[in-house]
């Protein structure tokens, strides 16, 4: 599942008539470059959910099979938060564990290594993994602590434990959303927080970026400009 229902009210005046997954670097929309990692990386099957400009996303997008992948989805009348979101896309998630990727990120993690973590999640007791990487200036507290693989929200988890942030790359069984009424609003942090005891998760350490402003915006269009170059 890719997350596109957002506002981007951090990104405007640019998402006034763009919806933020459509807004481009190097050349090609956010999520695209999504959508194109995961088609390389075998997984075709994709729901994407979307609420403000979300006809934009539709047309843009289409059912997918430009790019080799076949899309479904999941239109918000407005936002629903990232929880909300999920779980009123559970009905086109199916019931086994499954990948969701926030669209307005961009990162160079293997997205080939997602079934084998879903088939560990799968085998587990856990209801979650997480991808987590570095504090980003921005963001210098982080979201969790991991240590030995484990999540949790201070250093009771180990004085040793790493305090990092949430990617916006996670995988999850669809039991954790089963108590959200599909079409309510629901926060993803507050969830997790009440299961830390059932969530792993791993520390990404490759190149990794929020695309949350225009500067953000701006420097990754550099980024991958240079390296097309």
């Amino acid at each position: 599942m890719l997350l596109a229902a957002g506002r981007g009210e951090r990104m405007r005046p640019l998402t006034d008539q763009v919806p933020k997954p459509l807004l481009e670097a190097g050349g090609k929309a956010l999520i695209i470059w999504h959508i194109e990692k995961l088609v390389r990386a075998g997984m075709t099957e994709l729901v994407i959910n979307h609420a403000y400009l979300g006809s934009q996303i539709e047309a843009a997008l289409g059912d997918g099979s430009k790019f080799g992948a076949h899309i479904q989805y999941s239109a918000e009348l407005t936002a629903l938060d990232t929880a909300g979101g999920i779980a009123n896309a559970l009905p086109l998630l199916g019931k086994e564990p499954f990948a969701v990727i926030s669209s307005d990120i961009y990162c160079d993690y293997d997205f080939a290594c997602l079934p084998d973590r879903a088939a560990l999640l799968k085998s587990s007791e856990d209801v979650a993994h997480l991808l987590l990487v570095d504090n980003p200036p921005h963001h210098a507290d982080g979201d969790f602590y991991l240590h030995n693989g484990r999540i949790g929200c201070n250093l009771h988890l180990s004085p040793n434990a790493l305090a990092l942030t949430f990617s916006g790359i996670s995988l999850y069984k669809p039991a954790l959303f089963a108590d959200i009424t599909r079409g309510s609003n629901a926060p993803l942090a507050p969830l997790l927080r009440s299961h830390l005891d059932k969530i792993s998760g791993e520390h990404f350490r490759g190149q990794w970026m929020d695309i949350g402003t225009p500067q953000r915006l701006a420097e990754l269009d550099q980024l991958i400009s240079r390296q097309i170059s």
